[in-house]
């Protein structure tokens, strides 16, 4: 493992990339919620449906590595809780409300919702206050995950990974039983109207990812290429297959419509914290980490964009959203989705990377 004032080079490259991955999701969500009325989910074919599903198990770990570099460099916290916290104001929170608040200045939304949420102009923003949770609990557990063995850390694993399987319990709670007397949400374990917080709410979601990124730090070895993908390719597989086969055979009527609030029964197998998901972004990690390559194209282009990346994710909706109604009606699906990706993830990395220049204020906005 690299000391800690050396550059993580491998996690440069996996920025770019699962920066390119969240716009590739972003560039087919057009076609998957992109219907004629507002809040209506419609998907024209079932070769729209192909392409959808494609980019949803080559990208959907994008979130999870993130959220796992975040943890690979930061967690356990190695300075004072004051100035963690500082740092991280500096660096996430106020890019954060700045560009919260351009969504809403172009959209002509409504300003005071910014008061308790991140603003619907910008539905893509909700990862930051997730990951900002995730930062509020780091120094609590720090002490812990200096400590901890590795048999212990796979046991929290363990119970993480079981808790990914809740999308599809939840599912056949409501196929077997149907909806609960006292609401239409299938409760899990202490679930219930009055009691959001059961048995494994505090296990569950993203702080799953978060131990990840610790394990591979701190007890996970370093292979060759050979023994690397026969580990991780097994994996993909199996996390591909959970991921794609319930999505893509949702339906066969097509063109689908049906309310937007329908979205969340057909997004069950691609949750960022489903177990084909999870088990994609281990895989996903383990072939990234062999990406320790440096030299001129790190240095000149990696690197940079890697820093940039969060500014990409911020602005990069901007971009996106115009390209891909300009391209759609011209060009085919697969096209349409890799095209509008190529061009968003380009333009937003040379706008955030001019921003960053801007003196004085650029580190306030990017």
């Amino acid at each position: 493992m690299k000391m800690k004032h050396e550059r993580v080079v491998f996690l440069d490259w996996l920025r770019v990339i699962a920066c390119f991955m969240v716009m590739a999701i972003h560039s087919a969500e057009p076609f998957y919620l992109g219907g004629e009325a507002p809040n209506i989910t419609h998907i024209a074919s079932r070769w729209d449906m192909l392409w959808i599903t494609v980019t949803e198990c080559l990208c959907r770990a994008c979130v999870p590595l993130f959220v796992m570099t975040s943890s690979y460099l930061l967690f356990p916290v190695n300075r004072p809780t004051g100035e963690f916290f500082r740092r991280r104001l500096m660096r996430v929170v106020v890019p954060f409300a700045v560009w919260a608040v351009a969504y809403v200045w172009a959209a002509g939304g409504d300003w005071g919702r910014l008061f308790f949420n991140f603003p619907d102009e910008g539905g893509h923003l909700w990862f930051v206050p997730m990951l900002l949770g995730l930062y509020l609990i780091m120094p609590l557990l720090s002490p812990w995950a200096e400590k901890v063995t590795e048999r212990e850390l796979k046991g929290w694993l363990a119970v993480w990974l079981l808790t990914t399987t809740f999308p599809f319990l939840r599912r056949a709670w409501g196929a077997l039983y149907g909806a609960p007397s006292f609401g239409a949400v299938p409760y899990l374990y202490g679930e219930c109207p009055w009691n959001m917080f059961g048995t494994f709410h505090y296990v569950s979601g993203f702080v799953g990812y978060m131990l990840l990124g610790l394990w591979f730090r701190k007890f996970a070895a370093k292979r060759n290429w050979a023994r690397t993908v026969a580990r991780a390719l097994p994996l993909w597989i199996a996390g591909v297959a959970i991921i794609g086969i319930p999505f893509f055979f949702y339906t066969d009527k097509f063109p689908f419509s049906a309310p937007y609030a329908h979205a969340v029964k057909m997004e069950m197998s691609i949750e960022y914290c489903s177990l084909g998901v999870a088990l994609a972004t281990i895989a996903a990690f383990m072939v990234l980490r062999r990406l320790d390559v440096g030299g001129t194209l790190h240095e000149k282009v990696v690197r940079p964009i890697s820093e940039a990346s969060y500014g990409m994710y911020l602005l990069h909706m901007f971009v996106l959203a115009p390209v891909s109604a300009m391209l759609i009606p011209r060009i085919s699906t697969p096209l349409a989705i890799l095209a509008t990706a190529v061009v968003s993830f380009a333009a937003s990395a040379v706008a955030a990377l001019l921003l960053r220049r801007i003196p004085v204020v650029g580190k306030w906005i990017c």
